[in-house]
């Protein structure tokens, strides 16, 4: 089976785009090079083309029910045009991947529509299928990920730019607050939502739209590929699903992975009863800075500074903003505190460390 292509894929071959592999779909890594975009989306505006993420539509009168059976945080606190984050855990409280859900606006189709990682889109269907119809619960639910795309705009000049296509509505939703608006005469779901750190939008639009929404935005701002949002979200401390969790090759709870936030058990979501004495876990996910040469990589140890390991690495780069080398994982509770001295365990050489609660960046 090939890989899937975003609508916009044509676009990107024009621009000349890198490309790479993520989650089952063909997307571009880089435009002009991922110091370059990292940069504008800090210094004023970039466009990333995320429609390799999922979008399953979930209506009908037992759609509140359902979505609260299979999601972690309580979706009965929104409002049609709210949003919320959450995660999907299995009958053991381990993450199987973490989503956005929106409670859509009126004039949107569905009730529901929340949006699973690359490549996850069939497996979400299919369980929210499962439990539908293992309760028999009154519910439609659809896969709509190849009838939409989805773009993000991210900077501190994303939302006049966005505002100057869409009206100044824009600049009046809050934050995880979404509502239709026209984008170059495309009906669009805009939600003042993101994954780089920064003020912005990301925009769902019917796929034959694509490139009008594209080109109205993209002309006036950088478009960005896939590294530069990798760099950005780990500056962030935002977890990336299959590398920061992943319920086969790493297995963890929301509490382990410091989003206990998103966590409401009075919505008897599949897994609390797991979740109810994990409040305080052995692990915790930290960020940290290397403070000699090297960069922290997925899967490298972490140890104390006597050579003990207390925890591994999952994510890590050097940070184009900071310049120095950032890193995400798991360590010990014990050694979880921001400003323990840790190492990295590099190449067999042990390199010193310093837990840093992320953002890594002033904010």
């Amino acid at each position: 089976m090939g890989l899937r292509t975003s609508p916009l894929h044509g676009r990107h071959e024009d621009r000349g785009a890198s490309f790479t592999e993520f989650g089952g779909w063909n997307m571009p890594v880089d435009f002009d090079g991922i110091q370059a975009e990292h940069a504008a989306v800090r210094e004023a505006a970039g466009i990333f083309d995320v429609s390799h993420m999922g979008e399953i539509e979930v209506s009908g009168p037992d759609a509140e029910r359902l979505m609260q059976r299979l999601t972690t945080n309580d979706v009965s606190r929104l409002d049609p045009g709210d949003a919320q984050y959450a995660a999907i855990t299995d009958d053991d409280g381990i993450m199987i991947d973490d989503t956005v859900v929106y409670r859509t606006p009126a004039d949107w189709p569905g009730a529901f529509l929340f949006v699973p990682n690359a490549g996850h889109d069939a497996a979400a269907f299919d369980r929210w299928t499962d439990h539908r119809d293992a309760h028999n619960l009154d519910a439609s639910v659809d896969n709509v990920t190849t009838d939409y795309g989805m773009v993000a705009v991210q900077g501190p000049d994303a939302p006049d730019l966005v505002a100057a296509r869409a009206g100044d509505g824009v600049h009046d939703l809050g934050r995880f607050e979404a509502a239709t608006v026209g984008v170059a005469g495309v009906e669009c779901l805009v939600a003042n939502t993101g994954y780089t750190g920064e003020a912005g939008v990301e925009i769902v639009f019917p796929a034959d739209g694509a490139g009008a929404v594209w080109d109205a935005i993209a002309n006036d701002c950088q478009p960005c590929g896939l590294g530069a949002r990798d760099t950005l979200r780990m500056e962030h401390g935002f977890l990336l699903s299959g590398q920061d969790f992943d319920p086969e090759e790493n297995p963890r709870t929301p509490f382990e992975a410091g989003i206990g936030f998103a966590v409401a058990p009075e919505s008897g979501f599949v897994g609390r009863d797991a979740l109810a004495d994990t409040d305080s876990p052995e692990q915790q996910f930290v960020g940290l800075t290397l403070d000699e040469r090297g960069v922290p990589r997925h899967g490298y140890a972490v140890t104390t500074p006597a050579g003990d390991e207390i925890g591994t690495v999952t994510s890590g780069t050097m940070s184009p903003t900071l310049g120095e080398p950032i890193g995400l994982g798991y360590v010990d509770s014990a050694h979880a505190a921001d400003g323990t001295t840790v190492a990295v365990r590099i190449r067999g050489t042990d390199k010193q460390a310093t837990i840093t609660t992320p953002p890594f960046l002033d904010q």
